[in-house]
């Protein structure tokens, strides 16, 4: 046995030992398996050590970014700065497209910008009506 084994070993005894290993939350249910059935066979390893890591693929964090940029968009009251964020997004979408083997269905987030800009040009009207302040 190699000293990495004895370590694990040692370890997993003081934990038993110490009542650490009882969970009543998971006990006689079947663990949580990875969602990573499109991840290709050959990356799954080196992809879970990243995830356990702490890193994540190019791919996910540019989607959270999306993601955090699209919920600024919805909240932002500021014309000029729903706009410099939306092209923002605009860039981040294009990065990630061109980074993809095959296109992805853009088509669903032209309805979310067709919505953006509506509630711009409406908001922009309504102060126009009431005037500024």
């Amino acid at each position: 046995m190699d000293a990495l084994a004895r370590i694990a070993e040692r370890k997993i005894l003081e934990a038993m030992k110490e009542g650490d290993l009882n969970s009543e939350k998971w006990k006689n249910r079947p663990l949580p398996l990875d969602d990573d059935r499109f991840v290709p066979d050959d990356l799954k390893m080196a992809y879970k050590i990243l995830k356990n890591s702490g890193y994540l693929p190019p791919e996910i964090e540019a989607k959270k970014e999306i993601k955090k940029l699209e919920d600024l968009i919805a909240c932002t009251e500021d014309e000029h700065t729903r706009l410099k964020q939306m092209k923002k997004l605009n860039v981040l979408l294009m990065k990630l497209e061109t980074k993809r083997s095959s296109p992805s269905n853009i088509a669903a987030q032209d309805d979310y910008y067709r919505k953006v800009v509506e509630r711009i040009t409406l908001h922009s009207q309504q102060k126009e009506k009431t005037g500024p302040g």
